[in-house]
């Protein structure tokens, strides 16, 4: 690895995209500090410190890369965007345009991320009114917007922080599209990898009052990488044999071309880290709703007590429906992201068959019931990845008496769907550097 490493800044082209790639990523952290007005820093601190963190707004600090902690700019991330793309993947199979689009290759792609980024204008306004909204109420005896409100006197600081937190939003998406062009790609990606590793430091010093929880956190969090990375590369290997075809040549002589042999690679995590996303939004719901009815009286405050502390992510409730819901996420976008690609339907319009399996339908049905059985796996560990901070957190409290300072979500140096993200992105750009130098005649990571 340290060869490649040195091979890769050998070549001027993919060193300056590793440099452009290092610049960008600072400068989004540097914007990521800049304040937004109106806001009360020492009740931020106290709200995201310690055992007094309201889990609600860490799963939110989450989805926004560590943003929403530091309520600067970039309070939003780039969530936005990841809500607005997956919205546009699962319209895709059912609206006949988007679906035509698909189809029609670069050209298609660039209109359909035109429309998500279209889409994810109004989804950053709606989620900036609605986090703003949570912080300007009394959350652990503090107030963080508390002059939020569109009453008189306070229009103009509610409307310059959700422009501004829409505007860093777009500026985020704008660095990840830079970053995919100039940089070494996956720019969303590396940006959201990014946010997650500015929050390790924090991380270390709460664990730091433990030495031994922290030694053992480390074992655990270097296990768990161990197991991303054999799940997300673990694939099954399908045998695809192609039929010889006859070809005429400029002098009219005919010669059979084809025969070859190959594979079609079915992963047993293809969802990815999405289902976690949609089980955790979907969780999330109940109680930020309820969190705007538990002042009320009567009957309508009860039921929305009760909902604020059945989905609160201290609740065994939650996890339980966290690991069910991820399951079956991960088995319905699996399900959409297989059938967009139409495998059988290709293989026979390319002459390709599976040996022993008639091709059309009897081959559709033979990679759907495999691919039923992989996904099995796949969805069994994005469900443990999900419910895994919850378990290390009881058995650390339980073990180390630690209370008060593991409170289930943050019982991780690193989340575990963080951890998913992190993997996954050094992955993808191991691969990126690594095809740049094979193009170029140099061994890369993987030997």
């Amino acid at each position: 690895m340290v060869e490649a490493m040195r091979n890769a800044f050998r070549l001027p082209d993919l060193r300056q995209k590793l440099f452009i790639t290092v610049g960008i990523l600072v400068l989004y952290r540097l914007f990521a500090n800049i304040p937004l007005p109106g806001v009360d820093r020492a009740a931020l601190q106290v709200l995201f410190a310690g055992e007094d963190a309201n889990m609600l707004l860490s799963l939110l600090n989450f989805f926004s890369g560590g943003g929403l902690a530091q309520m600067g700019v970039m309070a939003l991330g780039v969530y936005p965007y990841i809500t607005s793309s997956i919205i546009m993947q699962l319209l895709t199979p059912i609206v006949p345009a988007l679906e035509e689009l698909s189809k029609e290759g670069e050209q298609g792609r660039t209109r359909i991320n035109q429309y998500t980024l279209y889409m994810t204008v109004p989804l950053a306004l709606l989620q900036a009114i609605a986090q703003a909204t949570l912080l300007s109420r009394p959350v652990g005896g503090v107030t963080v917007l508390p002059n939020w409100g569109f009453a008189a006197g306070g229009w103009l600081p509610s409307l310059t922080i959700i422009i501004g937190m829409t505007a860093g939003t777009m500026f985020a998406i704008w660095l990840g599209q830079l970053l995919t062009e100039q940089g070494i790609g996956n720019g969303v990606s590396l940006i959201i990898f990014a946010g997650i590793l500015a929050s390790v430091p924090t991380q270390i010093a709460r664990l730091w009052r433990e030495p031994a929880l922290l030694i053992i956190f480390i074992i655990i969090t270097i296990l768990t990488i161990a197991l991303i990375v054999m799940i997300q590369e673990g694939q099954r290997r399908i045998p695809v044999q192609y039929g010889k075809r006859v070809r005429t040549t400029r002098g009219n002589r005919m010669m059979m071309v084809g025969g070859q042999s190959t594979f079609v690679p079915l992963r047993v995590n293809t969802a990815g880290m999405i289902p976690l996303i949609f089980a955790q939004s979907l969780l999330i719901l109940p109680s930020t709703v309820a969190s705007y009815f538990v002042s009320s009286a009567g009957f309508l405050g009860s039921v929305a007590n009760w909902f604020a502390t059945a989905f609160s992510p201290q609740n065994f409730l939650y996890w339980l429906l966290y690991f069910l819901f991820t399951v079956a996420f991960t088995y319905f976008y699996t399900d959409v992201m297989f059938r967009q690609q139409n495998l059988a339907e290709t293989l026979q319009k390319q002459g390709g068959f599976i040996p022993g399996i008639r091709p059309g339908r009897r081959t559709e049905e033979y990679l759907n019931n495999v691919l039923s059985r992989i996904t099995l796996v796949g969805a069994l560990f994005l469900g443990f990845i999900a419910i895994l901070p919850y378990l290390v957190g009881v058995i650390a409290d339980a073990i180390f008496g630690s209370a008060g300072i593991l409170t289930g979500y943050q019982s991780l140096i690193i989340s575990s769907t963080g951890l998913l993200i992190v993997v996954g992105v050094v992955l993808d750009t191991m691969k990126q550097i690594e095809a740049q130098l094979t193009m170029r005649n140099y061994e890369g990571f993987i030997r």
